[in-house]
């Protein structure tokens, strides 16, 4: 005997295919949209399907957009590029209201664990913006993980002889933390990475 009726069934299906959604939680979501208005739960679904219709990404650097060009694209410089993993990377940097450059969104990272290679985010795109020779910065923002790092070393030995600077963020001890309770990798980064005061 099935424990849900089969169209709440299928609803909780659905939301436990999201990530980070487990199958109680789909449960309370699914039980939310019960007791939504008939209104709300269209207006719900509409949401759905306008991100699903209207969203792509943009034909420069991969952002999402609703346009051809995203409006980072058509509105600022174009010498210093930010490259980073995903669109959500983005919309972090962009919060902090101190980078006023363009981006270039891979949609993933080099790893060869998962079996993603060079060839399967979008490297070939990122160089072929850096041929105008307007490019003077590109700033690797990857996760500092094995994976971002490798994706990191990658593009730093394909851009570098282009006569580009590249950099990375930098990494070290968390603000607010204690050294004592700093893990090791991150202890060392902090030491290699140190600035001048």
């Amino acid at each position: 005997m099935e424990i849900f009726i089969e169209p709440i069934g299928k609803l909780i299906n659905e939301f436990s295919k999201l990530p980070g959604v487990g199958k109680k939680t789909a449960q309370r979501y699914a039980y939310k949209i019960i007791d939504m208005s008939e209104s709300d739960a269209r207006a719900f679904a509409d949401a759905i399907i306008g991100v699903k219709r209207k969203v792509k990404y943009c034909s420069i650097c991969g952002n999402f957009t609703e346009k051809e060009t995203c409006e980072i694209c058509s509105t600022r410089e174009t010498d210093v590029i930010c490259v980073v993993k995903e669109p959500k990377d983005v919309v972090a940097i962009e919060k902090l209201h101190e980078f006023k450059g363009v981006y270039h969104v891979l949609h993933g990272v080099i790893d060869p664990m998962d079996g993603i290679g060079p060839n399967d985010i979008r490297i070939r795109e990122l160089l072929a913006r850096l041929n105008d020779g307007k490019v003077k910065e590109v700033i690797v923002a990857t996760n500092p993980d094995v994976s971002g790092d490798a994706t990191a070393m990658y593009l730093a030995r394909l851009i570098k002889p282009l006569g580009i600077s590249v950099t990375r963020l930098a990494h070290g001890i968390p603000v607010g933390s204690e050294i004592e309770y700093t893990d090791d990798v991150t202890l060392t980064r902090a030491f290699v990475e140190r600035n001048q005061l």
